[in-house]
């Protein structure tokens, strides 16, 4: 089985050999390719008949599944099985644990136990307890881990244990150091996350921190997003909807009511923000669903039947919701938002609009102002925070962000250049 190692990946495989092995760095950098192409089996068959647990952490199970165990089977075919209801995958004859690390409670399936071998996955992105927790738990003379992760703000715990005087061999990459990755394709990336903490974290592999204006290109460039209609920029760009989605976020604690139309084209290529409602007076359950349903009908009338997502704190307002799209036959189907992680969204958002998919109809002028002058908390230093003091309008921003998180996967992957 052949493969080809850059200079960077060689130099880990010789050199990681300390308890805590760490990659750190760019996208596309080519950290975790040499885990599942050599690290982690060879890890676990060094391992092999040793005392304690071998285990395999990611964000969550699918996450795993994505990175780590498709692309082991890819290579290895039958040596790495399925994960089954235990949490267990077979990998080269032997148990490997999987688990998500986002939530604490995941750990309890491995509570007391020792673990032998560690691979962890993006690993800023778990929860510190559940890091603390397995820190405590490498205590054999062979245990040891093999982390990957992007940095992220230079307060971050993960940070501040790479800072420390563990026993740590740390390798820092930028995107460059992958000599496999398409030239032109890495140029694209750079001019994507240009401008943005991205480029920093993302290319250069740097920590920093998120300061100033979160849509900074937006804001550079208003009119290479603004659009006067629809109609015409679908007509000119040979483009049509596939999808009709509409975020609703409730009011409440001077915040206001927002819904926002989005229309995803096919393939998932381009989003176009189509209507908004920003309604700043209170409103109880009976006239906010009269302005759903006008909202609706004024956006089903031109571009179709459409799904609603809407803020999942508010079950009793949602219902009210539902109901009244059932009641007034408003032709859109009411579902509870995912309500991903905030910075996930942002990063999002900022891909659209650095690969010009997005796309704004100048009369959504609440949410044209809102990513002009959205910023990040600068009281806040230990993570990235988007400023919420009813300074700015986070209402439209969430409202917008409710439509398109059910098709981040597929808006994420629709811009990769092959």
């Amino acid at each position: 089985m052949a493969a080809e190692f850059s200079k960077k990946q060689l130099e880990y495989i010789l050199e990681a050999n300390h308890r805590w092995n760490v990659k750190c760095g760019a996208t596309g950098a080519g950290k975790t390719y040499i885990d599942y192409f050599y690290m982690i089996p060879f890890r676990i068959m060094e391992r092999k008949g040793e005392k304690g647990l071998n285990v395999i952490m990611g964000v969550t199970r699918d996450s795993i599944e994505r990175n780590v165990l498709q692309p082991m089977r890819e290579t290895y075919g039958d040596f790495v099985g399925i994960i089954n209801s235990r949490n267990i995958c077979k990998m080269f004859g032997e148990n490997v644990y999987c688990l998500g690390a986002e939530k604490v409670s995941q750990v309890s399936k491995i509570q007391g136990s020792t673990i032998k071998y560690l691979y962890g996955d993006e690993v800023v992105k778990w929860n510190k307890e559940v890091f603390n927790f397995v820190k405590s738990r490498l205590r054999t003379p062979m245990s040891c881990a093999d982390l990957t992760c992007n940095p992220e703000h230079p307060e971050h715990f993960f940070k501040k244990f790479l800072d420390s005087d563990a026993d740590i061999y740390h390798q820092h990459y930028v995107i460059d150091d992958n000599p496999f990755y398409p030239a032109d394709a890495k140029e694209e990336l750079k001019k994507e996350y240009f401008g943005t903490v991205y480029y920093t974290r993302y290319i250069l592999g740097e920590w920093q921190r998120a300061e100033g204006l979160v849509y900074q290109i937006f804001a550079d460039d208003n009119n290479r997003f603004i659009i006067d209609n629809a109609t015409d920029y679908l007509r000119t760009t040979n483009q049509q909807l596939v999808r009709i989605v509409i975020g609703v976020d409730f009011g409440g604690n001077k915040s206001a009511t927002s819904f926002t139309a989005v229309g995803i084209t096919r393939n998932a290529r381009n989003i176009v923000l189509l209507s908004e409602r920003y309604i700043t007076t209170p409103l109880d359950p009976t006239q906010l669903n009269n302005e759903f349903e006008v909202f609706v009908r004024s956006v089903t009338s031109l571009y179709g039947n459409g799904e609603v997502y809407a803020d999942s704190a508010e079950t009793i307002l949602i219902r009210g919701l539902y109901h009244t799209a059932q009641a007034k036959k408003l032709h859109v189907t009411v579902k509870y938002a995912l309500k991903k992680q905030i910075n996930d969204r942002i990063m999002l958002t900022c891909l659209l609009m650095a690969q010009d998919r997005l796309k704004i109809v100048k009369t959504c002028t609440n949410t044209i102002s809102a990513f002009n002058q959205a910023v990040y908390d600068d009281k806040v230093t230990n993570e990235d925070v988007r400023l919420d003091d009813g300074t700015s309008n986070i209402d439209s921003l969430d409202s917008f962000e409710y439509a398109i998180e059910p098709y981040y996967k597929e808006l994420e992957t629709a811009g990769i250049k092959t």
